[in-house]
């Protein structure tokens, strides 16, 4: 059984030569975003100051100190 992996390399590798181009241009660009995206989210110290936002967050409403509100509510 082929994976999903080699199904849509079957897949792209019936079209036409110009269109596996573009395709295969469109996947790298994806996958530097990515890699781009994942190094941010571990490098930054800004996700730490957010993480601590979110566990403050989470401890006020344990505690029972926030309200639920819809969008335009706020």
């Amino acid at each position: 059984m082929l994976s999903r992996f080699e199904k849509v390399i079957e897949q792209v590798s019936s079209l036409p030569i110009e269109i596996q181009d573009e395709i295969a241009e469109q996947w790298l660009e994806d996958i530097e975003s990515e890699l781009n995206w994942q190094k941010t989210l571990q490098t930054s110290q800004e996700n730490k100051f957010l993480l601590e936002l979110a566990q403050n967050a989470l401890s006020q409403s344990a505690r029972g100190e926030t309200l639920i509100k819809g969008f335009d509510e706020i």
